[in-house]
């Protein structure tokens, strides 16, 4: 059997009714690397309202450690998807990978966050920076256990876990040693960072703002990891959060209804809901606009040539074009990441505010414009309906967004 010994406990806190989780991961590579050594992988289990989060630091830099930190996080979040036991999870992995007999180090370190439906989160880690956890306006200290393996080629070795119950504005930040060792050698931090300094940099920032998203709080921790390192990063550096907050909603509708008789429905569900709005689509915008008794503010203004300009109205962020608009927001989200930068056009507008939502819910009238059957326009044109599904599959795998849809 696996030995395990019981840190000091801390209590548990009630989870609150709903609340939306952010999760973002910033990088930088090692200064000589195109590739990073770590890896970070998030996946949501949409049946069971689960997220699995794994963070992992290949040894060394470049392609070799990119390679095995692939492996790892991959079987970390097979492994934690089957809710397999944590012993076995770490034996597999260690198993698996090669063991560098010179530097006694394993070829790759992890974290492994798993978040349920219920708010309960388990963590798992073996040799990367202690994962912190902040709450109301402190660091809060789950009860940690340190397992220690007994399998024929892992004797010994230990793992952390931890368990405990997440609260409304929760944060949990984690990171690999590339952010912690920043800055070793130089006059300002001869031993590096450090946890201690990396902690109060983090707690500092939350208390100098409050509300500060996940992808901003990481990036403002890799931005000061580089800094320590003048720019010219020693290893490679990940910093993950994770924010339990209120969830920031969207609504976006589109088309006209079916039945020129739901057209009344259609706007009141638009009218009612809480949160953003967008419509995309001319007959769309003028069935809001009839019903709501609102007048519509045309826009000569041309921010993108492919697209026709947008428009406003009271209550709404903003009217664009219908389905080609959708075609491309489907095509810019596809091709996002870090390194994307956002234009002005109507499509990018709409694509910056869902990148700001946690919440979007399309509704959306399947009426067929006759225009989209003209045999000139564009052959990869798609109807509204495959449009709606393709953003809604983007949106719920790649940015882990919560995605309703109903249709008229």
């Amino acid at each position: 059997m696996n030995r395990t010994r019981h840190l000091p406990e801390n209590r548990h806190y009630p989870v609150d009714d709903k609340f939306y989780i952010e999760i973002n991961c910033q990088q930088k590579n090692h200064n000589e690397e195109r590739v990073c050594g770590d890896v970070f992988l998030s996946k949501r289990i949409k049946e069971e309202g689960r997220f699995i989060i794994v963070l992992s630091d290949g040894l060394g830099h470049g392609i070799k450690a990119n390679l095995l930190a692939i492996l790892t996080s991959t079987l970390a979040a097979s492994f934690t998807e089957e809710r397999q036991n944590i012993s076995r999870i770490a034996d597999t992995i260690m198993n698996t990978l090669p063991f560098d007999e010179v530097k006694k180090l394993n070829y790759s370190t992890f974290t492994i966050i798993e978040i349920e439906g219920d708010g309960e989160v388990k963590i798992l880690e073996f040799e990367n920076p202690r994962t912190i956890v902040f709450r109301q306006g402190r660091i809060f200290e789950p009860a940690w256990n340190v397992v220690e393996l007994d399998s024929d080629k892992n004797p010994g070795r230990e793992i952390m876990t931890t368990n405990f119950r997440a609260q409304k504005e929760d944060r949990i930040v984690f990171c690999t040693d590339g952010v912690v060792q920043s800055g070793l050698g130089s006059e300002a931090f001869p031993l590096g960072w450090g946890e201690e300094i990396f902690t109060r940099f983090v707690f500092d920032s939350i208390k100098e703002e409050q509300d500060i998203s996940a992808v901003k709080l990481a990036g403002r921790v890799i931005n000061k990891a580089n800094l320590n390192d003048q720019f010219f990063p020693k290893d490679d550096m990940s910093c993950g959060v994770i924010y339990f907050r209120e969830p920031r909603k969207m609504m976006i509708c589109t088309g006209p209804p079916l039945e020129e008789s739901t057209d009344h429905e259609y706007a009141q569900v638009l009218e009612s809901f809480t949160g953003r709005k967008i419509i995309c689509g001319a007959s769309t915008a003028d069935i809001i606009s009839r019903e709501w008794k609102k007048e519509i503010i045309d826009s000569n203004v041309i921010t993108d040539p492919e697209l026709p300009p947008v428009a406003h109205m009271e209550g709404v962020e903003l009217i664009t074009e219908g389905i080609l608009t959708l075609s491309k927001v489907n095509e810019i989200l596809k091709a996002y990441n870090q390194s994307t930068k956002l234009g002005k056009g109507p499509a990018d507008e709409i694509v910056k505010l869902i990148l700001d939502s946690d919440e979007i819910h399309f509704i959306a009238g399947t009426k067929i414009n006759e225009a989209h059957q003209d045999p000139s326009l564009p052959v990869d044109l798609e109807l509204r309906r495959t449009v709606v599904y393709r953003i809604t599959r983007v949106l719920e795998e790649k940015f882990l967004k919560a995605v309703s849809m109903k249709f008229f």
